[in-house]
Order: C-alpha cells, then structure tokens, then sequence
C-alpha cells in the first residue's frame, strides 16, 4: 500500500506541489473521492478549494470501466478504444449517458447550492483526483476547467499507470503524479483505506475549506509531533500558511493514553477543548468544521477521543458520562502544563453526550473553565452537577430536535450560571440542512471569543 488513506495521499501530494505555493491557484477536486485529497492540497498550498462535477460514463456490464465522462459546461469526452472493446452502440452510449446527466445535476445542485463557482478565469487550476485509471473523468475535469478560463490546468493524482500520463498532457499543461506503477489493477488497491466517501464527506470540507484563513505558524507544545509539513516556514513571496500548527497529540489519561489533534494559531485568545458525543470521533466532520471556524477567529483548538478503540467496544463506557467527565477533566489539566498553551483561558464545546461530559467536567472544583458550548446536546444526563456550573454555558438545538430541546429546557432549569438557550430554525438533531451547521459554528465562535476575551482581559 502507498497511502494509508485519502487525507495521507493527498498531504503527499501537496508536498510534491509545493513549487506552486504563491502562485494565483485554485484547487479542483473531483467528486467525490479527489475532494478529501484536493483538501489538503488546497491546505498545502493555501488556495481556495472548490468542485469540479465530472461524471464517468460507465460501460452497463462493467461500470467501474469508463469509456467516457461528462463535465460541468457541457464537456463530453468518449474513450472510442474502451467503447470499441466493449462493442457499446450508440443507444447503450445515449442512455448511460442520459442517466449520468440527471446524476450530475443532481450533484451540482447538492454540493453548490446557492454558492457561486470560485472563479478560474486567469488562474493556475489545479485538477485533484484520488487515482487515475482510464483517465476519462480526468480529461474532461481539465477540459472543463480550461472552458471557465484557466490559463494553466495541473493536473495531480496520487497514483496512475503510466500510459496515461502523456495521454492527459492534451488537456494538461502539466501532470503531476506521485506513483506510475506498471502493474496497475484498481486504484484502491493502492490504498489501505479507500472507504467511499459520502456527499456529508463533500459537503463538510468544502465548508471546512471556506473558513480556512491564511495565518503564521507558532511553535508546538512539547510532547507533541506535527503531522502537516507543509506548516514549515514560508518560502519567500509565498502564500501565508493555512490556519494554525496543527499538531497530534498524545495525552496520558490515567491509565489510559489518548490521541487528538491540537491546532494553535498565532496570538490565539484561548483554547476550545471539543467532548465528543457516543458514536462519534475526532474525524467528526461537523466538529472539525466548528473547530476551522473558532479557528479562524484566533481560537486553539484540541479534538480528542475520550475513549480508547477498545474501550469504545464496551458501549456501556459511551453512555458512562462520570468516566467521560474525569477524563476531560485529565486532559483540561495536562494542557494547563503544555508551553505554547498553558495560558489560555479553555472552554468546552460539547455534542451529544459530550455536552454532559463537558459541563460535569466544568462543575469540578477548581476547573477554572470559561464558558461552555453543547451542539444537540444531552446536558439533562450531568443533572447532579448542573448548579454547580459556573462557566457561561450556550445550549444550541434544532427546532426540529422536539425531544432534545425539552431535555435542554429542563437542564437550563437547573442552572446557575449564565446561560443561554438558542434554537436553530428548520434544524434536526445532527444540524445537517443548509446553513444550520454555519449557524452553530458562529454562534459558539461569538459565545467563545466574548467570554475567553473576557478572562484574557481580567488575567
């Protein structure tokens, strides 16, 4: 295997791209698999990220064999040796066809919504793919890309075979590809994990991507190893490096040790701890979207699991909110000794059986913790400890979530400390409609920022 999954291939790539860091680019990625590499390429090289809608026309017996693509603008490219192997008529040609147009504009409608197209005309484009087989999808995204505008098309892949390469050069002013193996069965057979990715996976790092704010790296905390090199020192005339030093950690949490990812960015005017509800991780692709924009308003941000793998095993520990508790209450205090971090005021952000987690964490003794937010939360499952919460908490709800927000309502009850109850109009419990999960994300950026500037200002 050459990659352990789509994220690691495409930081791999970003690496190999690196000549183009301050140059006027923009990254594409191909859907759905080429957005997760197109991510952190677009990161790599602090560029705006967008889609490129590409459809493979699929031969009926063998789908995953293209013998063509269609593309955003009109682009039509048939492969006449494929379809000439595979002896498809043009009737068999015009129905595939047919159903991959309705496909396509489905998607267009799905990952653009109301958001306008990043504008290519005049641009370096670069064309993002998680693998090259045929080459098809990747001709006509280039195509594509060169009938917005773009001055020059790149296109990169982790992986194709080599005969393709000088193919895609008609399209391409230059093709960057890390692997061309000779034998070349399926790209996710270079892979550990080419799990599908899902339209949510899509949709969650185009956010993710928007909020993405240029900033200077800072030193990382002791203990901790980077995981994105491309956060190095900027190269002259270059593009400011993406938000933050984002850095795994690991933490020990007796008797366990747990792992996370700890983004700083420069001057940051406090720490958000996030508590993960049951069934969820720190890969969750709605926190992490919370978490680029808090840190995109100067917040450090720490994603953690509470629970080890196996511990997750044993489902009576998800639902163990006093275990859950003490070990945030662990981790609080092993970042209150990190260099680079121990300063900064920390608050909670809580989803799920996390929100109870994170205010039983906050009405320890001595927590010191300066405000709390809970996204769909279950605070009702910390009732002992409410009134004894001092932190200003933010509980946040969809209109749509009726038993959670009775269940908010009667914690809010028993709370002493300043609080609030929003509801978010036209949301369900995971906040997934268009715009909720913005509007979450600003209300505890604006809850956050007010209440940790506050304790800054007061230290």
């Amino acid at each position: 295997m050459l990659f352990r999954d789509r994220m690691d291939a495409g930081r791999q790539l970003g690496r190999r791209l690196a000549h183009l860091r301050g140059l006027d680019v923009v990254v594409v990625g191909l859907t759905r698999g080429g957005i997760p590499v197109a991510y952190q390429v677009a990161r790599a090289l602090g560029a705006p990220l967008d889609v490129i809608l590409v459809r493979k026309l699929g031969v009926p017996f063998q789908p995953e064999l293209a013998m063509g693509a269609i593309a955003e603008g009109d682009v039509r490219v048939i492969n006449p040796e494929t379809r000439l192997m595979a002896d498809i008529g043009p009737d068999e040609l015009a129905a595939v066809e047919a159903r991959e147009r309705l496909e396509l504009d489905r998607r267009i409608r799905r990952f653009r919504g109301a958001r306008p197209r990043v504008p290519l005309a005049g641009r370096t484009v670069v064309v993002v793919d998680d693998g090259i087989a045929t080459g098809a999808t990747a001709s006509a995204a280039c195509q594509a890309a060169r009938a917005a505008g773009a001055t020059r098309i790149v296109l990169a892949a982790p992986v194709a075979p080599p005969d393709r390469i000088g193919w895609l050069r008609r399209d391409a002013d230059e093709v960057v590809c890390l692997h061309t193996p000779d034998r070349f069965f399926a790209i996710g057979t270079f892979y550990t994990d080419f799990t599908q990715t899902s339209d949510d996976e899509v949709t969650d790092l185009l956010r993710r991507a928007a909020v993405l704010a240029p900033q200077a790296p800072t030193a990382a905390p002791a203990g901790t190893h980077e995981t994105h090199e491309t956060h190095g020192a900027a190269t002259p005339g270059a593009t400011p490096n993406p938000p933050g030093r984002e850095v795994e950690v690991d933490i020990p949490a007796v008797p366990v040790r747990l792992t996370g990812q700890l983004t700083v960015p420069e001057k940051a005017g406090g720490l958000v701890v996030f508590a993960h509800g049951s069934g969820s991780s720190r890969h969750s692709p709605r926190n992490r979207y919370v978490a680029d924009v808090l840190g995109a308003a100067g917040l450090a941000t720490l994603l953690f699991d509470l629970l080890t793998p196996a511990e997750e095993i044993d489902r009576a520990n998800v639902f163990d909110i006093g275990l859950l508790a003490h070990r945030l209450v662990d981790v609080t205090g092993w970042l209150r000794g990190q260099p680079g971090v121990s300063h900064l005021p920390v608050g909670y952000f809580g989803a799920s059986t996390g929100a109870a987690a994170a205010l039983w964490a906050a009405a320890e003794p001595g927590s010191r913790i300066a405000a709390v937010v809970s996204r769909g939360g279950r605070p009702d499952l910390a009732a002992s400890k409410l009134a004894a919460v001092a932190a200003p908490t933010l509980l946040v709800v969809g209109e749509h979530d009726d038993l959670v927000i009775d269940l908010n309502r009667q914690a809010q009850a028993r709370l002493r400390c300043e609080n609030r109850l929003t509801v978010v109009p036209r949301a369900t419990h995971l906040f997934a409609e268009p715009g909720a999960l913005e509007t979450v994300a600003a209300l505890a950026r604006d809850w956050f920022v007010h209440h940790l500037t506050l304790v800054t200002h007061r230290g």
